[in-house]
């Protein structure tokens, strides 16, 4: 591979790069505003907005994915402890208004 076509191979992939995030985003987006749902739900179940055992399913889930994937198993948890962390003060925020 010479210099230019380097370059090219950088910024081609620095755009997709661009759009998985812009991907990302919006699925983040969708996964907060299932909150919503997830409360409405929790409160006629009379459960509390912190499930613990529910949480403990998705790490498991997450690491079981992460190794399947050959993704850092570290990395991914703590991706996922901050979409949850996210859900859960979403559904604080909703029950605040």
């Amino acid at each position: 591979m010479d210099r230019e076509e380097a370059l090219r191979l950088l910024q081609t992939s620095r755009n997709k790069i661009d759009e998985m995030d812009e991907l990302l985003i919006d699925l983040i987006e969708k996964r907060t505003l299932l909150a919503r749902d997830i409360l409405n739900a929790k409160l006629v179940l009379d459960i509390e907005i912190e499930d613990k055992k529910r949480e403990e399913y998705i790490h498991t889930k997450i690491k079981e994915i992460a190794r399947e994937k050959n993704i850092d198993e570290v990395s991914l948890t703590r991706i996922i402890k901050i979409l949850t962390d996210m859900s859960k003060e979403e559904q604080k925020k909703i029950l605040r208004r």
